[in-house]
C-alpha cells in the first residue's frame, strides 16, 4: 500500500496581504496542492492522509465544490480528511454536510471515529476540530480500531492549545503509523512511524526552508517507510549582505541584485544590510522592492566617517572636541568601546547639526 501525507496547505489565505506578490502566492498553494494530487494519480497511490488545516478556514460550499472536482481527478486514491483548529468544522455548516461525489472520508467532528477500507485492510482513526482549541490530550487516548489491519492515527496537535501530547505516550497506543498536522516545519517524531509533514508551501516569512508532503509505502508484517519530499514553488529567505564604505547606493543596490540572483530571483527575501557605511550615503532599494519579492530589509549599517576630516572641519565646535576626546591614546577606557562611542556620537552630534 502507499500513501502520500499532508497537512496545513490552507487553501484560500491571503498570503503576505498588503504585498505586491498577495494574490500569485495564494494561487500557488492552491497549485502546489493539485500537483500533488497529481502525483497521487500517477503513482498510483492508495491513499491521501489530509490531517488538518487543509483550509484557512472554514470553507464555503463553493469551495468544498471545488475540492471535490480536484479530488475526482484522482483514478485510484481514496481521500482522508480531518478538520484542524483553522478550517474546524461548525455544527450545521456546509462542511458538516457536504456529500462528496469524489472517494472522500471527512471525519465528523468531536468525536474519534474509525473508518476501515476493506480492499486496503486499513483503518484509520480520525478526530476532527469541531472549534479551533482542544487542551485535553485526546489523541493520547485513541486505540487502533482493528487488531487483523493495518492502522493509521490521523491527528492535529502537539501544542498546549491544540491536543496536546508526549510523543512516547503516542507511541504506545498501537498505531503502525500516526500522521500529524498543525506544524508547518517538517518533524519525523519517530522514524517511520510518527511524523509532522509541515505545510506544502511556506505561509510566511517566519517558514524558511524548503516544504512539502510525506510519502509512505506500507511493505509485509506492517513494515512502514516514508520519505519527506519537498515540493514547494518558492522560498522564504533569511539573507545578510556585509557592505562597506567604498560604496555608493548604485553599488549597493548591484551587490543586493547579485545575491538575490544567486539564491534565487523567485524567491523572497528578509535582507539584513550591515557593515560600515559612508556617511553621505542615502541607502535606496526602492526600485529592487517593485522588481524583487522582497519582503523585508533590515537596516544595521553604521555610519562611516572620515575622523581626520571631521577634526580639521570641525576644530573649534563641540563636534571636534568630541572626537578629539574619545581619540585619546593614552585613555584608560577600552579602544573598542571608545571607537563604538565616537561613531555613535559622531552620528548624533552630526544628525542635530551640532
Amino acid at each position: 500500500m502507499k500513501f502520500i501525507h499532508i497537512s496545513d496547505v490552507h487553501l484560500g489565505i491571503k498570503a503576505d496581504k498588503g504585498r505586491f506578490w498577495s494574490e500569485e502566492r495564494s494561487a500557488e498553494i492552491e497549485e502546489t496542492f493539485k500537483k500533488v494530487v497529481h502525483v497521487c494519480d500517477e503513482l498510483q497511490v492508495d491513499l491521501l492522509l489530509i490531517a488538518g488545516d487543509l483550509f484557512d478556514y472554514p470553507p464555503t460550499e463553493k469551495e468544498l465544490r471545488k475540492l471535490d472536482v480536484i479530488l475526482r481527478s484522482m483514478y485510484k486514491t481514496k481521500t482522508v480528511i480531518i478538520a484542524g483548529a483553522s478550517d474546524y468544522i461548525e455544527e450545521g455548516s456546509v462542511w458538516e454536510n457536504f456529500n462528496f461525489v469524489s472517494d472522500t472520508i471527512l471525519f465528523p467532528r468531536d468525536k474519534a471515529v474509525n473508518a476501515y477500507i476493506e480492499e486496503l485492510n486499513v483503518c484509520i482513526t480520525g478526530y476532527s476540530y469541531g472549534k479551533p482549541e482542544y487542551k485535553d490530550r485526546i489523541l493520547e487516548r485513541l486505540k487502533p480500531g482493528r487488531e487483523d489491519a493495518y492502522n493509521i492515527l490521523l491527528g492535529y496537535g502537539g501544542s498546549p492549545e491544540h491536543m496536546p501530547f508526549s510523543k512516547e505516550k503516542l507511541a504506545k497506543t498501537g498505531f503502525d503509523y500516526i500522521a500529524l498536522g498543525s506544524i508547518h516545519k517538517v518533524k519525523h517524531v519517530l522514524k517511520n512511524k510518527m511524523a509532522f509533514p509541515g505545510s506544502l508551501e511556506p505561509l510566511d516569512y517566519t517558514e524558511t526552508g524548503k516544504h512539502g508532503y510525506i510519502f509512505g509505502e506500507v511493505g509485509d508484517e506492517k513494515r512502514t517507510s516514508i520519505t519527506w519530499v519537498p515540493c514547494n514553488k518558492r522560498s522564504y529567505i533569511n539573507t545578510a549582505i556585509t557592505l562597506d564604505s567604498s560604496m555608493d547606493n548604485s553599488d549597493i543596490n548591484d551587490l543586493v541584485v547579485k545575491r538575490i540572483l544567486e539564491l534565487g530571483e523567485k524567491n523572497i527575501f528578509r535582507i539584513l544590510l550591515k557593515g560600515k557605511v559612508n556617511s553621505n550615503v542615502n541607502i535606496n532599494l526602492g526600485d529592487l522592492k517593485n522588481r524583487y519579492y522582497i519582503n523585508q530589509i533590515i537596516d544595521k549599517t553604521e555610519s562611516y566617517f572620515d575622523i581626520d576630516e571631521l577634526v580639521m572641519d570641525n576644530e573649534n565646535n563641540l563636534l571636534g572636541k568630541f572626537i578629539k576626546e574619545l581619540s585619546d591614546t593614552d585613555s584608560t577606557e577600552d579602544k573598542v568601546i571608545r571607537d563604538k562611542a565616537m561613531y555613535y556620537g559622531i552620528d548624533a552630534l552630526t544628525l542635530v547639526g551640532e
